[in-house]
């Protein structure tokens, strides 16, 4: 078409085609339109035109008003505009839902010379750029796919649209950061998500925004670079002082974000695959002169999910939320090989308010790690991890614990509830790691309902984890250790019950456990339970305890059930069109 013919008013009748040339006689169409809520519609039906369209859209999804009365020039261009980036890519077709949409009969809006199809009910329009040719029948069918999000969105964009190649091969961290950085404009007129589609997304760091949905569809990869050009350094962490591989700072996290509200990175069960092995290699050849990069990282925010994906080789940490809260963590699979250095799954570090639900890691570290600073940069800081909810675990990790509280503990950790958890094949089911030096406590915990199968220690406590920053910790920075609380613990293949070894002069106190039943793998000669420097008591647990935990009759330890507010957050089934 002619700029000419790039400008004209189209008028809604009962059947329109404009022809290049002579006139085609058209079929009459067939469409069925099926209502969804908040305005959405669903188009099924077959129409005949000279090209069908690989991607649909509904006037709907751009804001306009089909009351009659609310001009909606803006919206037909501005959805126009949008459909033209697909003209290299099969086309694109506009679904008109059937109300009346005020000065679309009076007042021209630009069509793409790229020959978008127009589809109503009542009526059809069809754009030919040519005669004489076979009319092939169409559908026009714009799929709303739905998924549960804390919030949903307004906007909606593909990563395609900014230009973005998923062949795994071509480098997409500009087009990243620019897609979220354009979409953060709508941050304060009902946000915006980023789907990203099938494909292998192949990227280097990049930031998020706040009011803003990053999600993957099913088939869709996130790859992170090998390049270590497209990771930008970053200060050291406050509450560390140091960075964990090399005493300088760090590497920006594959996706990265700061000083947010209502984030959201969650999908179809799409992948992020962080490439990690490269990274692993370094750290043990001693070259890195940075600390790793985690996965997914998101400091001083609220209102975070983090859902229904999976993960694949972190560089270091999965997922670590810091300085954070209102948190949801839900529905992920992580899987790192066994062998891998500190691959921690899901790392609450000094946030509030978390629940961590319906995840599988396998992992060469901790599958949950529970942190709060380091040494005396912990305490200076002084923010807890607090009012924590770990759910429907399942835990593989032959090297450490499915649950770790420590070792950095020094802003203290606080009302930690699990349940529901399962081990196999891990070092430890809980473990609490600390040391001289730390401050803070580790209080308040409680957990139920374990199932553990192939573990070297059901319960360990390490008040001798001895790694510190540097050498300014204070001496007489001495942790607390109080109120743990153990209940209702099948575990079978057991080699020890527990190793409980609290500080010298400083012993960890209000230690409960009960009706647990752990099978041992080991000759009767070895003692299943080593403690020093614990106090507490037991109940209906076999083997027998140490004696520094007799038994008890009729003792059911504690487990709270007062419901903190990040319980009760609820999810919303929202959605976009494709």
């Amino acid at each position: 078409m002619t700029s000419a013919n790039n400008q004209k008013g189209l008028q809604v009748l009962s059947e329109i085609v404009i022809l290049g040339s002579l006139s085609l006689r058209i079929a009459e169409c067939r469409n069925k339109h099926h209502h969804h809520h908040h305005q959405l519609h669903r188009v099924n039906g077959k129409y005949p035109a000279i090209n069908c369209r690989k991607r649909s859209a509904v006037l709907t999804d751009f804001g306009p008003v089909g009351d009659g009365k609310t001009s909606n020039t803006k919206a037909f261009n501005a959805a126009i505009q949008n459909q033209s980036t697909y003209a290299s890519d099969g086309g694109a077709q506009l679904i008109v839902p059937p109300v009346s949409w005020f000065e679309m009969e009076s007042i021209p809006f630009m069509l793409t010379q790229y020959l978008i199809t127009i589809v109503q009910v009542l009526s059809a329009i069809v754009i030919l750029g040519i005669l004489s040719l076979r009319v092939a029948e169409c559908s026009s069918h714009a799929e709303k796919l739905v998924y549960q999000a804390l919030n949903c969105r307004k906007h909606t964009a593909f990563l395609t649209d900014f230009g973005a190649v998923g062949d795994g091969k071509t480098l997409n961290t500009k087009v990243f950061n620019s897609a979220i950085r354009n979409l953060s404009t709508y941050a304060s007129d009902g946000g915006a998500q980023l789907i990203v589609p099938p494909g292998k997304w192949l990227t280097g760091s990049f930031n998020l925004t706040s009011h803003f949905t990053l999600f993957l569809e099913k088939g869709a990869v996130i790859l992170g670079t090998q390049d270590e050009s497209q990771w930008p350094p970053l200060p050291v962490l406050p509450s560390y002082g140091v960075g964990r591989d090399a005493p300088g700072g760090r590497l920006s996290a594959l996706i990265f974000g700061t000083n947010l509200t209502d984030v959201i990175i969650t999908g179809n069960n799409g992948t992020i695959d962080g490439q990690g092995s490269i990274w692993w290699d370094k750290f043990r050849a001693g070259k890195l002169k940075l600390t790793r990069p985690y996965m997914i990282e998101i400091m001083y925010s609220n209102q975070i999910q983090i859902s229904n994906l999976t993960l694949l080789d972190s560089p270091s940490w999965f997922v670590h939320p810091i300085y954070s809260s209102d948190i949801i963590i839900s529905g992920l699979t992580i899987l790192a090989s066994v062998d891998s250095e500190n691959t921690d799954g899901i790392d609450p570090d000094s946030c509030s308010n978390v629940r961590i639900e319906d995840c599988y890691i396998v992992s060469g570290d901790d599958c949950i790690a529970v942190k709060s600073g380091w040494d005396q940069y912990g305490i200076k800081v002084g923010m807890p991890t607090q009012h924590l909810f770990i759910r429907r675990i399942t835990c593989i990790s032959p090297y450490s614990a499915a649950i770790a509280l420590g070792s950095e503990m020094s802003g203290g950790i606080q009302d930690v509830r699990a349940e529901d958890i399962t081990a196999i094949n891990t070092e430890s089911a809980i473990r609490i790691k600390t040391a001289v030096g730390r401050g803070g406590y580790i209080r308040d915990i409680f957990a139920r309902r374990l199932i553990l199968k192939t573990m070297k220690y059901v319960f360990w406590m390490a008040g001798n984890y001895n790694q510190h920053p540097d050498s300014n910790y204070d001496p007489k920075a001495i942790p607390e250790i109080k109120g743990i609380n153990y209940r209702e613990v099948v575990a079978t293949n057991v080699t020890y019950a527990g190793k409980l070894v609290g500080i010298k002069g400083d012993p960890f106190t209000g230690i409960c456990f009960s009706d647990m039943k752990i099978t041992m793998n080991q000759k009767e000669d070895k003692l299943p339970w080593n403690c020093t420097d614990i106090d507490g008591v037991t109940s209906n647990v076999t083997p027998k305890s140490c004696a520094s935990l007799p038994q008890k009759k009729d003792v059911t330890c504690l487990f709270p059930y007062d419901k903190q507010p990040i319980e009760d957050v609820q999810t919303k089934a929202c959605s976009y069109t494709h």
